[in-house]
């Protein structure tokens, strides 16, 4: 961390030593825990197998489960006098005072009883002693046992305690991204106005929080029903976390750091406040005071944790992000694309094809935009583009892969909506939403780009194309080996559930090769002239070309990624626990009852769905507010006669398209996050200073707008008007 980072913390030395070494210590271990509880159950299956292999032996009918525990000698007796058994027995019925009732037993059926005890104490030590001969013949049983039932109580208790695990990760991740004021708002604090009002928003929104989980829990204790320790330890973790955040907060508050400027303005304060700050004092306020429901947001931040284990392989997806910022694989595929000098249109449309499938794998737009954010507003102003393109391109970078599989969103629908529709299902329309976007994107960009077409010669470009492809055949074999691992060693397919647990390992591997073999197969540099026509642009690519990452080492790349991570965690899952709440702040008030169960026409309901969904989009977070739409909003659309799949492929272009539109424009946020402030400031006094259009002044804004904008009013109409399905012939 460095000096103003470290200043404007407002807690010193201690809030460094947190925020650079404990924290990212124990979320680390927590990310790596995580990963062994995904991957536990392949492992230990094939342990089993393995065991059985090595010592199970079907002549003697051993087999390995037998002897996962020490063998126990039997308690019974092997040579027991039957006579006289039978004729103590005998005796005892015969004066018992209820066998005249029932009966006395004849004695050849008590002789038969104890002839089959001793037949089964008999088996027992028979079994005994081929146990613990076999075990005398392969000694070697006890050290692979004890590896694998060690390995069993690690992966069953990571399994019983997920709740637990991902409250922890969001307390340490969000007290650290308090500490590093590094939570998302629509514009960072820069003068001691703004940090007073932030840090008054957050004592008072973190105040509501804090006293909202402890009246649950007063409501838990007193109901009289009995809590598992894991709702307990809940409570606690919680009201730990925004007590802390309300203390950071305050401390903050007469703490300014001295880098802040003097004077202020009230309106650009305000919009300085983190957005998790505004909802929460939003649904504080409103379930304290008018709903006389103090709980409310307690409850409802317990959807966090009832989907733990979808917001902890979100958690891993943040920390793949991060990791795949330490590698060379963005700039390795880039570099194929470089030889052929396209124009900035042309090549932004292949690069944001290809971004569709890391957007997939890691979960959501937001975290890819996080994540490469900054590489493609490089690669694409170096094709010579403007700014405010390459931030537009950047923004939308993650917006086209979320209808793929194995987006995590998609998975958290046919969760919550299991009965009207599949993963399945949502993927394979989706693949049809993505090329839609993709292309009226490109016609778009063609249609306003100021260069219609450039390319290379194919004598000029091909050779090069051919050296750049070297470098890629590692990362190719990288893959295969990591995917033919799971395939083929724990008999596990990488998919939408295994795609959290596989790809953190597989970006592993791709720092391991490139930080010690990676010098021995070097990226071809090639530069369009149009990268150095300036000297500031030539310093900007300089300081931030990916290869200026080599220098660090292995295991210094994986702390670094883990670091970022733990602020990314922090931010956006604190962020998705109040959209929740926000949520339900929206169900409760019965806003959505309002709507018409019955509109009249398709037509209607149709737009007046994908216009609510759309502002959904622009100021909440994807996974809050799919758990919203679900409840309240899918039932509605289902009445009207919207098949569910056109409905949910419906909701996700509407909330990319919201999540680009002011006044929230979440994936904006994140591109400022990723390029940097002073890039973003600069790309919007070098459109003032250049160009007198509005379009080209606000392009940022305006072209993801009109892209997904676009796209959105096809897919809600156009399956509807050429009839595409089925199910509306049935309606």
């Amino acid at each position: 961390m460095n000096d103003s980072t470290e200043k404007k913390s407002g807690l010193g030395l201690i809030g460094h030593i947190w925020t650079e070494w404990i924290s990212t210590f124990i979320v680390l271990m927590l990310l790596l825990l995580t990963l062994l509880i995904g991957t536990g159950e392949m492992i230990h299956g094939q342990m089993l197998r393995i065991g059985e292999r090595l010592y199970g032996d079907e002549k003697i009918g051993m087999q390995y489960s037998f002897l996962r525990a020490e063998p126990t000698k039997p308690s019974c007796d092997r040579n027991p006098n039957i006579d006289a058994l039978v004729q103590e027995r005998m005796k005892a019925e015969a004066s018992d005072p209820d066998a005249s009732f029932f009966g006395v037993t004849p004695e050849a059926d008590v002789r038969q009883s104890f002839m089959a005890a001793k037949t089964e104490c008999e088996e027992k030590f028979a079994f005994y002693d081929k146990s613990m001969k076999h075990l005398e013949q392969h000694p070697s049983i006890r050290n692979y046992r004890t590896m694998e039932t060690g390995f069993f109580w690690l992966f069953k208790f990571g399994t019983e305690n997920r709740v637990l695990i991902l409250l922890l990760m969001v307390v340490i991740s969000a007290i650290s991204a308090s500490l590093k004021m590094h939570h998302i708002s629509l514009r960072p604090p820069t003068t001691k106005l703004d940090f007073r009002v932030y840090s008054l928003a957050m004592i008072l929104g973190n105040g509501l929080l804090s006293y909202s989980v402890w009246s649950q829990y007063q409501s838990v204790i007193n109901s009289g029903v009995e809590s598992t320790y894991e709702t307990i330890w809940g409570y606690y973790l919680w009201m730990i976390l925004f007590v802390s955040l309300t203390l950071i907060s305050l401390y903050q508050l007469f703490f300014i750091p001295k880098t802040a400027k003097e004077g202020g303005n009230i309106g650009l304060s305000l919009i300085s406040i983190p957005l998790y700050a505004f909802m929460a004092i939003l649904t504080g306020i409103s379930f304290t005071f008018f709903m006389d429901y103090p709980m409310g947001q307690g409850i409802y931040l317990g959807q966090l944790v009832e989907f733990s284990g979808i917001f902890l392989n979100l958690a891993l997806f943040i920390w793949a992000g991060m990791l795949l910022t330490q590698t060379r694989i963005m700039d390795v595929f880039l570099a194929i694309l470089r030889p052929w000098n396209l124009a900035p249109e042309t090549l932004t449309w292949i690069i944001l094809i290809a971004a569709a499938i890391p957007t997939a794998y890691t979960g959501a737009s937001g975290i890819f935009v996080v994540a490469a954010g900054a590489i493609i507003y490089r690669e694409v102003w170096n094709s010579g583009a403007r700014r405010q393109y390459a931030l537009a391109v950047s923004a939308m970078s993650g917006s086209l892969g979320v209808v793929l599989r194995p987006c995590l969103l998609v998975i958290l629908i046919s969760m919550l909506d299991s009965r009207h529709v599949t993963s399945d299902e949502l993927f394979d329309h989706g693949i049809y939403v993505f090329w839609l976007t993709a292309f009226i994107f490109l016609g778009v960009s063609l249609y306003l780009a100021e260069d219609k077409f450039r390319i290379n010669s194919p004598k000029i470009a091909v050779p090069g194309m051919l050296r750049a492809l070297v470098p890629v055949i590692p990362y190719v074999v990288i893959t295969a080996l990591v995917v033919g691992f799971y395939s083929y060693g724990l008999d596990t397919q990488m998919d939408e559930f295994t795609a959290p647990v596989i790809l953190p390992i597989m970006l592993l591997a791709y720092i391991l090769f490139d930080k010690y073999l990676g010098d021995r197969v070097p990226v071809p540099q090639y530069n369009s002239a149009l990268a150095h026509e300036h000297e500031q642009k030539s310093e900007y690519l300089r300081t931030h070309n990916t290869n200026a990452e080599s220098k660090r080492g292995f295991g210094k790349s994986i702390w670094f990624a883990s670091s970022e991570s733990v602020g990314h965690i922090g931010a956006l899952i604190i962020l998705m626990a109040l959209s929740a709440s926000m949520g339900g702040l929206i169900e409760r008030s019965e806003i959505v009852t309002m709507v018409p169960t019955h509109m009249g026409s398709i037509m209607l309901s149709l737009a007046f769905l994908a216009m609510l969904l759309a502002i959904i989009g622009m100021t909440t977070d994807p996974f809050g507010a799919v758990i919203l739409v679900a409840a309240t909003i899918a039932p509605v659309a289902y009445e009207n006669g919207i098949h569910p799949i056109h409905f949910w492929m419906i909701v996700l272009v509407a909330f990319e398209f919201g999540y680009v539109a002011p006044p929230v424009a979440l994936n904006h946020l994140l591109t400022r996050l990723s390029v940097g402030d002073e890039e973003v400031a600069a790309a919007d006094a070098e459109a003032k200073e250049k160009y007198t259009s509005f379009y080209y002044r606000y392009e940022r804004w305006i072209l993801p707008i009109v892209v997904l904008f676009s796209s959105l009013v096809i897919v809600t109409f156009v399956p509807y008007l050429l009839n595409m399905f089925d199910w509306y012939a049935n309606k």
